[in-house]
């Protein structure tokens, strides 16, 4: 199989930024020859890069960046994208960059990618980005479910229009999004030099840079207030609650049998995927040397990737969720019970 194109989900809640940003990265040289779909021209401030139009739906830019309307099925839009490329019709762009509506759930994007019997051998996920406005972000992520949910299931938060956020306002959205979730670093879209690899050069699902990704999760978990139950079920920490979404961590001093594990998380997500916005896992498993990465939104369940060594120096096993509607307690007790009886 060749290489397959990376595809990468901005995401954000109405007025968060996403224009900004996306005319950030399209004028960044190591986002040059990666392609755009979006939902309208209109929504995007891009007027000023156009060089030419190839058709009714898509432009090229300077950059080399090609830009595209989603017309209808996001599959059908990306399998045309896609034969484009193949046939020579538009440049072979390298990585896919989709911007959802500020309504949207980032979701059912992952797994346009991740299922579609055609895509899946074109394209993988990269990384879900999510724009969150300092002005109104407090108050969006308290009033509204559509945005909890895209900052609970990114990868990288990006913090928008802190040039007009007073420092108070600032503070508090970066606890709610500390709380909601714990292991996505925060960036600031008006700092000086903004590290666009940050953003979707390093991907997350990408194996060339898996260890790297897993290390700074597991330390940004460690270092946040959350909910550690460990094998005795005893708590530590503070449950971050905000409204009925809730961030803690399993840590697991022994080794797990891989196939009663993966039984668990099977059942686990049917019985209750809608509610588990996020899980990532590192593992020690048993009769291997090193650990194995464990990744899902949702349902939505990434094969499991082995690392060649450990990230950091402490090898203690995890398991990171960000739940809703879901008690923590009862999830390992499951676990607890599931590997007592089967293991």
């Amino acid at each position: 199989m060749t290489e397959r194109i990376p595809v990468n989900v901005l995401t954000g809640f109405l007025g968060s930024g996403k224009t900004s940003l996306l005319n950030r990265l399209l004028r960044d040289p190591l986002f040059n020859n990666c392609a755009v779909l979006i939902n309208e021209f209109g929504d995007i401030g891009i007027d000023h890069h156009l060089v030419d139009r190839v058709d009714g739906d898509l432009v090229l830019l300077q950059s080399g960046c090609i830009c595209c309307t989603i017309r209808g099925d996001l599959a059908t839009a990306m399998r045309d994208l896609y034969d484009r490329r193949e046939r020579g019709e538009i440049p072979a762009f390298v990585r896919l960059v989709i911007e959802t509506t500020g309504l949207a759930d980032p979701v059912p994007v992952l797994s346009t990618v991740m299922y579609d019997r055609v895509l899946q051998h074109h394209f993988r996920v990269g990384n879900v980005v999510t724009t969150v406005d300092a002005v109104n972000g407090a108050a969006n992520l308290s009033e509204y479910p559509e945005c909890q949910k895209q900052v609970a299931v990114a990868d990288r938060l990006v913090i928008t229009k802190l040039d007009i956020a007073d420092t108070g306002l600032r503070s508090v959205l970066e606890a709610q999004l500390g709380h909601v979730n714990p292991s996505a670093p925060c960036l600031a879209l008006d700092a000086v030099q903004l590290d666009a690899r940050q953003l979707l050069g390093i991907d997350a699902f990408d194996p060339a840079s898996k260890t790297d990704e897993v290390a700074h999760w597991l330390q940004a978990t460690r270092q946040r207030n959350y909910l550690s139950l460990g094998a005795s079920g005893a708590t530590g920490g503070h449950a971050n609650v905000h409204r009925d979404i809730v961030a803690f961590a399993l840590d697991l001093p022994e080794a797990v049998d891989w196939t009663v594990f993966s039984v668990w998380l099977s059942l686990l997500l049917h019985a209750h995927g809608a509610q588990i916005l996020r899980v990532k896992g590192l593992l020690q498993v048993e009769g291997a040397d090193a650990p194995v990465v464990v990744h899902g939104v949702q349902q939505l369940v990434h094969p499991p990737s082995h690392l060649a060594h450990w990230p950091t120096d402490d090898h203690s096993a995890r398991l990171v969720f960000i739940v809703r509607g879901l008690e923590p307690q009862r999830i390992q007790e499951s676990l607890t019970r599931h590997l007592r009886d089967w293991g």
